[in-house]
C-alpha cells in the first residue's frame, strides 16, 4: 500500500481518512471528491508526497487553513473547491508555476486576493469566498481564466467601490423602474422564439469563460475536463438524436451548455417575488442504441437559492431515453433581486464514454416567469411608451414641457408657479439655480469640463456629496428647447451600464441645464486626443477593447433591446464618456430620434457631425439604425489608431484620410493602423478583429452588420468572415457613388447641428478616382 501512486475515490462513507492518505508518500495522483457523512476534519499532512503531480481534494469536509508547503510542491493540478477552508490563501500559491489549474471556489477564505492572481495565466478560481476589497484590483469579475465572481465578503465590503457580482449577496444597484420580472435563455444556444412571442436570448460562449454577463442575467463555470486530452468543449449539440419533443421547442433542445464540476445561472436585478421557474434538459450526447455510446451515464445535483432540489439527477433515467425532453418547473421566491440556479457534478456517473471527458451537469434552456402581475409595459402609442418606460421620472419630463410651453418656446401658457402648483408630481430630479450655482461654485471657468455642440460642461458637488457634470445649454430656442427635452425624455427611459445616467435638470429664467452622473476619465475624445499624456498611458490594449466593447453593448441595447427603439445620430469620440474603471457610457442624445420597427427606414432632415455620418443617410436623409452603426465603426477605428479623423485628413500629403487608409488596407495588413504609442504591447488577433468589424461599418448599409451583429463578432460569438461572405454584394468590385446614390448631388445639405455636414463621404466601394478628386477637393470648403 505504500507503494501506491494513484487513488481516486468518490462518495465515500465516513470522515476523511486523514492518516491512512499521509502514509502514502509515493503517491502521484490523489483525487477523493464529494466525501458522505462524518465530521470536518484537518487538512492532511501529504508534504512527505514529494512526487504528487495532482491533489484533488474536493467537498472533503476539511477546514482550517490551507497548509504553506502546498505552493512548494510541483503540482500540475490542484482543486481544494467546496470545503470550509478558513484563512489567506497561502504566498506560496504563487510558485505552482506548473499547475494548469487552482481551484479554491466555495470555500471561507479571507484577507485580500494575492496579486498573482491577476496575472495569472492559469485557470485559477476563487469564486465564493470572503475576501476583503482592495480597491486597487481590477473592477471585474473574471479576467482571463480567473473567475472571481461572489469572492467577496458583503458584510465586510458594505459600501465600498465593488462590482455587485464580486459581491457574496450579488446586490442589485438598479431602481425599481429598471428591474426584469423575466428570464428566458436558450442554454448553449442561438437566440429563437418559441411560439412567434417568448424570445430566448442567446448564449454562445463557446470558451472556458468563467463568467459572462447577459444583461440580466449571467453564468459563472467550474471545473476542467480532467484526462480530457483534446480541448474542452463547453457548447454541446446533436440535431439527429431528438426525438418525441414537440416542434414548436425542438430549437431548445439542438444545443447544451455543460460544466466540468459546477455551473450556475444568476437572473439578475429581479423584482422581488414568486416566480414560475422552468429547467429544460435532454441528454443529447449519449445514444438510444446497444452500441459503446449508450452505455455514458450523466448524474449531477440541482440546487436552486441554495437549495438542493434533486440530488443525483439523471437525465436518461428521468426521461425514459435520450434526446426526450425533461422539464423541472419550480416556484421560487426572491427577495434579494437575484434567483440563483447551480448545477453541481458530485463525481458520479460514467467520465470517458463516448469519449474522456464526457461528464458533468448540461442544461439545454431557462425560463423564468412571474407569479404576479406584472407592471403594465401594454402597447402604446410612442408617447404612451415613452410615458410607460419612464415611469417614476416622468414627472420632471412634463414639467419641462410646460415650462417650455410657458417661454413660448411650444405655444403661450401659464407661469411656472401656477404650473408646479397644479402638478402634484415629485421635485427631487428638478433642481433649482441656486443649488446648481452653488454646486459649481457659480459656473467657475476652473470647473468647466469642456464644451460641446449644444454647450459648456461644468463639474459640481452638491450639498450630500455627490459630484455632478452640468451641462449648460447655449440654445434656448425652439431647437434647443426640443433637445433639451429629447435628451431627457430618452435617458430617463433607457437605462443600461453604457449609457450615460441623467440625475435631473433645471429650467428657470433662461437657463436650460442637464444633471448627469460625473465621469472622472472625461470623454473618450478628451482621453485619447487630448493633452494629458498620463490619461492617455492608461489606454492600454485591453482598456481600449473594453471601450469598443461598452459602446458597442450600449447601442445594442438603444437599437434592439430597449423599449424605446434609439436612433442616436451623433456617435462620436466626444459622446462617450469613460468613468473612473474606464467603462464607456454614451451621451448627449439631443439629436436623438425614435425608431419604428415596422419601418424600414426613416428619411428626415440630416444632424449629426461630418465623418461620422454614415453615407446614405448624409446625402439623402436615409436613416436606420445603421447610421449609428457607421458612427461606431469611425469612433472603434480612432480608438484603435489614436488618431485623428479631422488631424490626419489635413496632415496626410496622400491626401488620405485615416478611413480611406483602413478600406485600402482591407484584406491586406490591418494592423498598420494600430497605434504606434502601443508599440507592441497588444492582442494582434483582437485588433484585428476590431479592424475587420470596423471595415464592416464602413460598407454600404445594405452589407452592413447590425449592432448586435457587431457585437457578436467582437465578443467573438459571430465568425467575421462567415458574415462577410453570408452578406457579399452580387457585383465584389468598386463602383461609383453616383451608382449607389442616383440622387446624390454635391450641394451642402441643413444640418440643424452646430456642426457642419456634407453630402460627400468615403464608402469602401468608392473608386480611388473619386477619392483623390472629388473628395479631397471639397475637403477645404469644409473648413471654411
Amino acid at each position: 500500500m505504500g507503494e501506491w501512486r494513484y487513488i481516486q475515490g468518490c462518495s465515500l462513507e465516513g470522515p476523511f481518512p486523514y492518516s491512512s492518505i499521509s502514509a502514502l508518500t509515493q503517491l502521484v495522483d490523489l483525487r477523493i471528491s464529494d466525501l458522505k457523512g462524518g465530521a470536518y476534519s484537518k487538512f492532511p499532512q501529504l508534504e512527505k508526497m514529494t512526487n504528487l503531480k495532482k491533489l484533488l481534494l474536493r467537498n472533503c469536509l476539511i477546514h482550517g487553513t490551507i497548509p504553506e508547503y502546498i505552493g512548494n510542491m510541483k503540482l500540475e493540478a490542484l482543486d481544494l473547491s467546496f470545503n470550509n477552508f478558513s484563512g489567506r490563501i497561502p504566498q506560496s500559491f504563487s510558485q505552482l508555476r506548473n499547475a494548469k489549474y487552482i481551484y479554491l471556489t466555495q470555500n471561507n477564505l479571507s484577507g485580500t486576493i494575492p496579486e498573482w492572481v491577476f496575472t495569472s495565466t492559469k485557470d485559477v478560481d476563487v469564486s465564493y469566498n470572503q475576501f476583503i476589497w482592495d480597491a486597487s484590483h481590477p473592477h471585474m469579475c473574471a479576467q482571463g481564466f480567473v473567475n472571481m465572481v461572489q469572492s467577496h465578503s458583503s458584510a465586510i465590503n458594505d459600501g465600498t467601490n465593488i462590482l455587485p457580482c464580486l459581491r457574496k449577496d450579488f446586490p442589485c444597484n438598479k431602481s425599481n423602474d429598471q428591474l426584469a420580472y423575466s428570464m428566458f435563455i436558450n442554454c448553449g444556444g442561438e437566440e429563437v422564439y418559441i411560439n412567434n412571442t417568448l424570445k430566448y436570448k442567446e448564449d454562445l460562449e463557446s470558451k472556458l469563460t468563467p463568467y459572462y454577463d447577459g444583461g440580466n442575467w449571467a453564468f459563472s463555470s467550474t471545473g476542467n475536463f480532467l484526462d480530457d486530452s483534446g480541448d474542452d468543449v463547453y457548447i454541446i449539440s446533436n440535431t439527429s438524436n431528438l426525438h418525441n419533443i414537440s416542434t414548436s421547442d425542438t430549437k431548445l433542445f439542438i444545443n447544451a451548455r455543460t460544466a466540468a464540476i459546477s455551473l450556475t445561472y444568476y437572473g439578475l436585478c429581479l423584482l422581488n417575488g414568486n416566480y414560475n421557474l422552468t429547467l429544460y434538459f435532454a441528454e443529447i450526447v449519449f445514444s438510444q442504441d446497444k452500441s459503446y455510446n449508450s452505455l455514458g451515464k450523466r448524474v449531477f445535483d440541482v440546487y436552486v437559492q441554495g437549495e438542493l432540489k434533486i440530488k443525483d439527477f439523471d437525465i436518461v433515467k428521468e426521461a425514459g431515453g435520450t434526446g426526450r425532453a425533461v422539464l423541472k418547473k419550480y416556484t421560487v421566491n426572491v427577495q434579494k433581486n437575484t434567483l440563483k440556479i447551480q448545477l453541481y457534478w458530485a463525481g458520479k456517473g460514467t467520465t470517458c464514454i463516448p469519449k474522456r471527458g464526457s461528464y458533468g451537469p448540461i442544461i439545454s434552456a431557462i425560463s423564468v416567469e412571474p407569479n404576479f402581475k406584472p407592471p403594465n409595459f401594454g402597447k402604446k402609442t410612442k408617447v404612451g411608451l415613452i410615458a410607460g418606460t419612464i415611469g417614476g421620472v416622468l414627472f420632471f419630463v412634463v414639467l419641462i414641457i410646460s415650462i417650455l410651453w410657458r417661454k413660448g418656446y411650444i405655444m403661450g401658457g401659464k407661469t411656472a408657479d401656477s404650473e408646479l402648483r397644479a402638478s402634484d408630481l415629485e421635485k427631487k430630479n428638478i433642481f433649482t439655480y441656486k443649488q446648481i450655482q452653488a454646486a459649481t461654485k457659480n459656473f467657475d471657468p476652473l470647473n468647466k469640463l469642456g464644451k460641446g455642440g449644444f454647450g459648456s460642461v461644468f463639474k459640481g458637488v452638491l450639498l450630500d456629496g455627490t459630484i455632478i457634470a452640468v451641462k449648460q445649454l447655449s440654445d434656448v430656442s425652439k431647437q434647443g428647447a426640443r433637445e433639451f427635452v429629447n435628451e431627457i425624455g430618452i435617458l430617463s427611459a433607457a437605462r443600461h451600464p453604457n449609457l450615460i445616467r441623467i440625475y435631473g435638470c433645471c429650467a428657470e429664467g433662461s437657463q436650460l441645464l442637464l444633471i448627469y452622473e460625473y465621469m472622472e476619465n472625461n470623454s473618450l475624445s478628451h482621453a485619447l486626443l487630448g493633452n494629458e499624456k498620463r490619461l492617455k498611458a492608461k489606454l492600454t490594449w485591453p482598456v481600449r477593447f473594453k471601450i469598443c466593447l461598452g459602446i458597442a453593448r450600449g447601442l445594442v441595447y438603444l437599437h434592439e433591446e430597449s423599449q424605446l427603439k434609439i436612433i442616436h445620430r451623433d456617435i462620436k469620440a466626444s459622446n462617450v464618456l469613460l468613468d473612473e474603471d474606464f467603462n464607456a457610457k454614451i451621451s448627449d442624445f439631443g439629436l436623438a430620434k425614435l425608431h419604428d420597427d415596422q419601418n424600414t427606414h426613416v428619411t428626415t432632415r440630416v444632424v449629426g457631425t461630418m465623418f461620422y455620418m454614415a453615407p446614405e443617410y448624409a446625402t439623402r436623409g436615409y436613416l436606420t439604425p445603421k447610421a449609428d452603426v457607421y458612427g461606431f465603426g469611425i469612433v472603434a477605428l480612432k480608438i484603435v489608431s489614436g488618431i485623428s479623423v479631422y488631424t490626419e485628413l489635413m496632415s496626410d500629403v496622400k491626401g488620405y484620410c485615416i478611413i480611406d487608409k483602413a478600406l485600402m488596407l482591407k484584406g491586406r495588413d490591418l494592423l498598420k493602423m494600430v497605434d504606434k504609442d502601443l508599440g507592441s504591447d497588444y492582442s494582434s488577433e483582437e485588433a484585428l478583429t476590431v479592424l475587420n468589424v470596423v471595415v464592416l461599418c464602413l460598407e454600404v448599409s445594405a452589407i452592413r452588420p447590425t449592432m448586435s451583429q457587431t457585437c457578436n463578432m467582437l465578443e467573438g460569438k459571430l465568425n467575421i468572415n462567415d458574415f462577410r461572405s453570408s452578406m457579399r454584394p452580387p457585383l465584389d468590385q468598386r463602383i461609383d457613388i453616383s451608382l449607389l446614390w442616383p440622387d446624390y448631388k454635391r450641394n451642402d445639405m441643413e444640418t440643424g447641428a452646430s456642426t457642419s455636414t456634407q453630402s460627400v463621404f468615403t464608402d469602401s466601394f468608392l473608386t480611388e478616382d473619386f477619392i483623390t478628386k472629388d473628395f479631397i477637393a471639397e475637403v477645404p470648403t469644409f473648413f471654411s
